[in-house]
């Protein structure tokens, strides 16, 4: 479905103050991912505001490269505006699929990770690092930090696991994950680290215990700027 940019969808109502309403959603195909997103979530997010993790059916089950990228960005972007009426949007995705698309298209705040993520890294470090999966997904990171103007504060690296294994879980990712983190710290001097991936999503906690380091969890991140960013958008309305 492609939609004109004048088309720009305004939903017939909104969330009441005790009634809002957050839209996650899972660019990739993989329902592990959702329940990630979705466990993340219940832990930030008020009880009274309903949360829905949703993915585009035939998306890949990763996003790991341009051609998965092609392939998932028309679909996300239909998911979106098939999805008119929430308060905040979040695109669960450490890349900018969809974002621009969906700012045009939705009267309501689009959020992404990766701008989330370097947000709250920038509170607590001057020089951080982003991990990721695949070396795949490297390229299209570094594009979206340097239009953040982040490219000279943020290295990147790939643990060198898929984006399906981050989400299960095993001893051989967490070896390569402990390694990409202790890379980032040791060589590229990063005090904070940021979980690139949703496959690695509710990792944070625990993985800041182990290294020692604040570690940030971009799909959280996400989350937390999207209730704000709706909360703001009350307040103005109201006013």
């Amino acid at each position: 479905m492609s939609v004109a940019a004048s088309d720009r969808i305004s939903p017939a109502k909104r969330g009441t103050a005790l009634t809002r309403r957050l839209l996650i959603v899972n660019p990739n195909g993989n329902p592990v991912v959702n329940g990630l997103l979705h466990q993340v979530a219940r832990q930030v997010v008020p009880e009274d505001i309903e949360v829905q993790v949703l993915n585009p059916a035939g998306s890949p089950l990763s996003i790991e490269t341009p051609t998965h990228r092609a392939v998932a960005e028309p679909l996300a972007v239909d998911l979106l505006i098939g999805n008119p009426g929430f308060d905040a949007y979040v695109m669960a995705c450490f890349d900018d699929i969809a974002l621009e698309a969906g700012r045009r298209l939705l009267d309501a705040p689009v959020v992404g990770a990766v701008e989330a993520a370097v947000a709250f890294a920038r509170l607590r470090a001057d020089r951080f690092a982003v991990v990721t999966t695949v070396e795949t997904a490297v390229p299209g990171i570094r594009r979206v930090l340097s239009a953040l103007g982040a490219e000279d504060q943020c290295a990147v690296l790939a643990a060198g696991m898929g984006v399906a294994a981050a989400a299960a879980g095993s001893g051989a990712a967490d070896r390569q994950l402990d390694a990409a983190i202790a890379r980032a710290r040791d060589r590229d001097g990063a005090g904070v680290i940021i979980l690139g991936s949703a496959g690695l999503a509710g990792r944070a906690q625990e993985l800041e215990h182990r290294h020692g380091l604040p570690v940030i969890d971009a799909m959280e991140a996400a989350i937390r700027l999207a209730l704000a960013s709706a909360r703001q958008c009350g307040i103005d309305q109201a006013g």
